[in-house]
């Protein structure tokens, strides 16, 4: 009577280990697996776009620092074999020329951009009288 008990707990046990990984649940292993992918992206993105290690470190501190240098190293290697240059970053240039465009447009419409804390001058003639409160 024990044995078939003994053996039909085993297989459930088995079977349950198994299924973790249709469930989802990742090892300890494929997390670290991950991570440290995910660090030499980083890293090779670093280098194809031409910043500095040290940049990169400073700019990804969640990453291992060992697999941002790995990335980093092994696309260093590639651009130089194949004499690639590194890519500048679109968005970055994009996102400073946006808004010089609109002081442009704000220029041709005959406005001026308001700085910080300025009031139209309309506002400043409805601005709400201050009165004492009542005690």
């Amino acid at each position: 009577m024990r044995r078939p008990t003994l053996a039909l707990l085993a297989l459930t046990s088995l079977m349950t280990l198994a299924g973790c990984d249709l469930l989802g649940i990742e090892g300890a292993t494929v997390v670290a697996e991950r991570k440290t992918a995910e660090g030499k992206a980083v890293g090779a993105a670093c280098r194809h776009a031409g910043r500095a290690i040290e940049d990169c470190y400073a700019l990804n501190k969640k990453a291992e620092k060992a697999a941002i240098y790995a990335g980093w190293r092994e696309m260093d290697d590639y651009m130089r074999e194949n004499k690639l240059e590194p890519v500048a970053p679109q968005l970055v240039a994009e996102a400073k020329a946006k808004p010089a465009e609109s002081e442009e447009a704000d220029a041709e419409a005959g406005t001026k951009p308001k700085a910080k804390g300025e009031v139209h001058a309309d506002a400043k003639d409805k601005a709400p009288s201050k009165k004492p409160a009542a005690h």
